[in-house]
């Protein structure tokens, strides 16, 4: 998995819109009673939180790749454990995984899954959601910036092919899983306040290039960047600014 630095508190500064494709993630979720869930790629904990409260006979496991987010999770009383989900093999107990916005790090998550979901037992979920807009302006645009003289091989970024389409995941897990549930979705999200759009991609996109740069010139880049999102996407005249993000699902249970 990617190496990147994360800073918890910027990313839970847009807590709500983060949180819910996660809501809408494990609701086709159907497990009853499940052994063991999994949370691969907690983050912080808030969310892991949920799991424990649907499912209180559950052991439930955490596990993240940042040794900032473990240290987050574990303040609020979550067991993460610090591992790379590369790494991960479900245990024969494990009926329900949750990858929530994790996997676009992984360039090869699409190999990892069928190893996954066959590891899986009978009538076990694995459900997961990434962010489908790696072509959209506010990532095409970090990309445009990196490319240019001034940045040119300072920083490697993710492409937009990523992340498959929903087309090619659900044939992915069609043939490894009995039930399949593939879509996507489009949040039309109202962000408000100075530049919200580059705090959005402050706490994600931008992670390689801040672990890249010096502070100086981390600030720069963020500087040349914020007039073309501005452009990108105008603040309203009540001052709030529309950021379209659109999100894949998959889950699947095992036969």
């Amino acid at each position: 998995m990617t190496s990147t630095s994360w800073d918890p508190t910027l990313y839970l500064g847009f807590d709500d819109h983060r949180s819910r494709p996660f809501h809408d993630l494990l609701a086709r979720v159907g497990a009853t009673a499940p052994r063991r869930v999994v949370d691969l790629g907690c983050g912080p904990g808030h969310l892991t939180e949920v799991l424990t409260a649907r499912w209180p006979g559950a052991d439930v496991r955490a596990v993240d790749s940042s040794p900032e987010m473990v240290a987050a999770a574990r303040e609020r009383g979550i067991a993460a454990e610090l591992a790379d989900v590369v790494d991960w093999t479900p245990s024969p107990d494990t009926d329900v995984v949750i990858t929530n916005a994790v996997l676009q790090w992984v360039p090869s998550h699409p190999q990892l899954l069928p190893r996954w979901l066959d590891a899986l037992p009978s009538g076990a979920w694995f459900a997961m959601q990434v962010p489908g807009n790696l072509g959209a302006p506010s990532h095409a645009l970090i990309r445009q910036l990196v490319a240019e003289p001034r940045w040119r091989g300072s920083v490697e970024l993710r492409g937009e092919l990523a992340v498959p389409e929903p087309a090619e995941y659900a044939e992915l897990f069609a043939a490894h899983a009995a039930a399949v549930d593939v879509w996507e979705t489009t949040y039309l999200q109202r962000l408000t306040g100075a530049d919200p759009v580059l705090r959005w991609v402050s706490g994600t996109a931008l992670r390689p290039v801040r672990d890249a740069l010096e502070p100086a010139d981390y600030e720069a880049f963020r500087a040349e960047l914020a007039p073309r999102l501005r452009a990108a996407y105008p603040v309203r005249p009540d001052g709030s600014t529309w950021f379209p993000f659109r999100r894949i699902f998959a889950v699947a249970q095992r036969g």
